[in-house]
């Protein structure tokens, strides 16, 4: 069963930070307990404050995800992955983190280049793609069949698309994807889940974009002889690459990429190599 998505009573219960040399925002190490008085990894790096200042204008009016994407939803979401933003050095997991919102913000952005605090402020803004072209529906695909009247469109972070990525992404969480995939932009937590959940796992060939930031990327031939590289434009091939790859100067990827140089800013880390997919062939 998908989880409610009912208010949880006393979700952040304690919060114990100390504050370590990151940047001029102050990124706190905290110990941050929840139900059960579980530590999260990620509440460590990134506090409430934090959360809402990247996203600054998420529940802004103009945005039709207002109020859709709390900072306890994506809390909640993350512990159902305890290896993200939890795998290396503390560099490692801030770089995962800036890369997993750089990517999410892209997908769900309300930015435009003369946008008050400028076109980087404007992720989460919205949870379901604006009159999407068609219903998603892969009708080859045998395993995860299209349930007839549902639209498999672009929805929450990540913009969770096609049966092909609903049926499974249902089947790992908890929730029937194929014959009720509207529950990924009326849920904010199954939300944050599914686009975790794209995040963290691999569909061999490819790997997953957890794997590339963290290190455990380990290119097959074939990777190597399509130019794909680890990095941050690996990433976006395997969100997007059929699209965006394989093309020079793309607006999409540079916009991925604009979002991921000011959340590594903020984070103090680098942004490392290959940030574009420029030169890759797409999966």
């Amino acid at each position: 069963m998908a989880r409610s998505c009912a208010t949880r009573g006393a979700l952040l219960v304690a919060v114990v930070a100390f504050l370590v040399a990151s940047s001029s925002v102050g990124v706190a190490e905290a110990w941050y307990y929840g139900p059960g008085r579980q530590w999260s990894p990620v509440a460590a790096l990134v506090s409430e404050r934090l959360y809402n200042s990247l996203f600054l204008h998420k529940d802004d009016p103009a945005c039709p995800a207002k109020g859709f994407y709390t900072y306890a939803s994506f809390i909640q979401a993350a512990r159902t992955f305890p290896k993200f933003a939890a795998t290396g050095d503390l560099n490692t997991r801030k770089r995962e983190i800036a890369a997993f919102f750089a990517q999410i913000s892209h997908e769900t952005t309300g930015g435009w280049a003369t946008a008050p605090d400028g076109q980087y402020s404007w992720g989460l803004c919205f949870k379901e793609e604006i009159s999407p072209a068609s219903n998603y529906c892969d009708a080859t695909d045998r395993q995860w069949p299209c349930y007839p009247g549902k639209s498999y469109h672009g929805r929450g972070p990540i913009q969770l698309s096609w049966n092909f990525n609903y049926g499974p992404a249902g089947r790992a969480l908890g929730f029937d994807g194929l014959r009720n995939p509207e529950v990924v932009a009326n849920c904010s937590e199954t939300a944050f889940r599914t686009a975790l959940w794209f995040w963290m796992t691999p569909r061999r060939p490819k790997p997953s974009c957890h794997e590339i930031m963290v290190g455990e990327y380990h290119p097959s031939p074939a990777d190597l002889a399509a130019n794909r590289t680890a990095g941050f434009g690996l990433v976006t091939n395997i969100v997007n690459g059929g699209l965006e790859c394989n093309r020079t100067d793309d607006a999409r990827v540079n916009n991925r990429i604009g979002f991921y140089q000011r959340y590594c800013q903020i984070f103090n880390v680098d942004a490392g190599p290959n940030l574009d997919c420029a030169h890759q062939q797409p999966y």
